[in-house]
């Protein structure tokens, strides 16, 4: 039976989003700068010729708006705001940006928070979370992570369906033609349209249902081609068993920084997209553009209008339930989106053990500490001897349990591994991690034929109190790059960092790889450990039981 305090929310105390100054630059510059050369153009040589509004009716053009691309208009509008909303609160649990992989603090490109990361003690990736409204997160709070997650990648799944079946029906109608420029004059013709907008001279307007100005065109085409395959592609490039898997993939210019930042500009220019449609939809007649694209008819009768904002307000309950649900039925969530998503990683990236390595000139210089550190009076006498006592500790389903010391565990053998480590909230590292293979070990135990997985416990404590744990099939940990790591960056495994041995499972997220290793147990069941979602972080913060991504 699963305790009542694991089937509900917890919300810590809040850490306010706070969009740092610099942010703000970042974001407004660009259309600052082009609404800036628009009224220069103005003042010094005057308005550009509007373009022509003459209503284009050649035949074999398609025209109006057909029922198919209605609906998928509204289904994009629905699964981006879910989408926007759950990427919002999963960019707040490390509300930094980088171009470069290795995130030290300040080298941040951007930040939405007002905290420096403190140089004079221990400051943790989890700290550094924020608090976000439900009004404009989903489930918002602080550290929700893992629900926000669930929500993103399953409404992700619906959101590509819908995108391939409306590029299918674009392309067999006709429909493309409408968006798809057949000459570069439709760039200056473009540059024109928004000189006249920028400068609040409204130039006259097409009939949307025939054809759409310059602007338009470019603006729906830059939605529908570049927008949404960029979201998608950019996506699988914070993946650990993605990035790790392929060598050549480090070498390109698509490092997991890099793909975060990109993802989160093109959120932004989604929203920038949005609001500048919605309010052109306003101000070029309402009640005429509501009934194009909600009835498919070129009228100024008021239902379309009616029935589109009954629409509006279906998106808004469904953001409520979302919500809700994730509050008062965050299990019911975790288990909807396993069963959706893990067949999915399990049929692709889950099939690719990790092999990617690097350099020690590619080593970073800061790598960003998480979990809580270990209170407990043994593992504080073990580290106070230099962790010359400690005895790790392998039982379960195994022919030969043992307790073995560090040098015991040396003496079995050493692998070095220099590789990119991937936290679940959102920043990234590399360290050369020494350490003895998994398979070594399981060489020597023998696990037995029942036993399907293997649990790692560690002397630390999770964020709501209790021991931390967390679990690998035995198929994941038989990869090379699977170790207990007790050296990182050719010296011994720091205390902050995990001593006396902390694991390394490349092709997973960083929660997954438990520090301070006290005891590991092969099992047949991992149901039948704590509340038997597989780890403390599963069990507790609902996380993904597959963190292949």
């Amino acid at each position: 039976m699963v305790p009542a305090s694991q089937q509900r929310v917890s919300v810590p105390e809040r850490a306010r989003m706070r969009a740092w100054p610099r942010t703000l630059l970042w974001m407004a510059a660009p259309f600052a700068l082009a609404t800036a050369a628009a009224y220069a153009q103005w003042a010094i040589v005057g308005l550009p010729p509007a373009p022509s509004a003459a209503i284009a009716h050649a035949t074999g053009q398609p025209q109006g708006f057909p029922a198919w691309l209605r609906i998928g208009h509204y289904l994009n509008f629905l699964l981006l705001t879910l989408l926007v909303r759950s990427g919002v609160q999963i960019l707040m649990d490390h509300p930094r940006l980088y171009w470069n992989v290795h995130c030290t603090p300040g080298t941040e490109w951007v930040r939405f928070t007002p905290i420096a990361v403190p140089r004079d003690r221990p400051w943790t990736s989890k700290d550094d979370a924020r608090y976000v409204s439900p009004w404009i997160g989903l489930p918002g709070g602080r550290h929700t992570l893992g629900l926000a997650r669930h929500w993103h990648f399953s409404i992700a799944v619906f959101w590509v369906a819908n995108g391939l079946l409306f590029y299918l029906l674009l392309f067999a109608t006709g429909q493309w033609r409408r968006i798809v420029p057949d000459t570069w004059q439709v760039v200056p013709d473009a540059w024109a349209v928004f000189v006249h907008y920028a400068t609040l001279h409204l130039p006259p307007e097409p009939d949307g249902f025939y054809r759409y100005n310059a602007l338009q065109q470019l603006a729906y085409f830059a939605a529908v081609f570049v927008l949404a395959p960029a979201s998608i592609v950019t996506g699988p490039s914070m993946s650990p068993a993605l990035v790790n898997r392929f060598r050549w993939y480090p070498r390109l210019p698509g490092n997991r920084q890099i793909g975060r930042s990109v993802h989160f500009v093109v959120l932004c220019l989604w929203l920038f997209f949005v609001a500048g449609h919605v309010t052109m939809v306003v101000l070029t007649g309402a009640l005429r553009n509501m009934n194009h694209i909600v009835l498919g008819s070129d009228d100024g009768r008021l239902l379309g209008a009616a029935l589109g904002s009954v629409g509006i307000g279906g998106v808004a309950v469904a953001c409520w339930l979302a919500n809700r649900a994730s509050r008062v039925r965050p299990r019911a969530v975790q288990h909807a989106a396993s069963r959706l998503i893990d067949p999915i990683l399990s049929a692709t990236l889950d099939r690719h053990a990790p092999r990617a390595e690097y350099t020690k000139e590619d080593i970073s210089p800061f790598f960003w500490p998480n979990g809580k550190m270990p209170t407990s009076p043994e593992w504080r006498r073990l580290a106070d001897g230099g962790f010359t006592d400690y005895r790790l500790k392998v039982y379960g389903l195994v022919e030969h349990p043992a307790e073995l010391s560090l040098d015991e565990l040396r003496a079995m053998g050493t692998r070095v591994q220099i590789t990119l480590h991937h936290c679940i909230q959102g920043w990234s590292g590399i360290a050369a991690w020494g350490g003895l293979p998994m398979r070594a070990l399981m060489e020597r135990v023998r696990p037995r034929p029942e036993a399907t997985a293997v649990v790692f416990y560690s002397f630390g404590e999770g964020g709501e109190g209790g021991r931390y744990y967390d679990s690998h099939s035995l198929e994941n940990v038989r990869h090379p790059q699977a170790m207990l790591a007790y050296e990182m960056n050719f010296g011994p495994l720091g205390a902050l960092h995990g001593a006396p041995l902390r694991l390394r499972v490349e092709n997973q997220l960083g929660y997954k790889m438990v520090k301070w290793i006290s005891a590991i147990e092969f099992v047949a069941d991992v149901r039948r450990i704590y509340a038997g979602e597989g780890g403390y972080n599963e069990d507790n913060e609902f996380f993904d039981s597959m963190a292949d991504i």
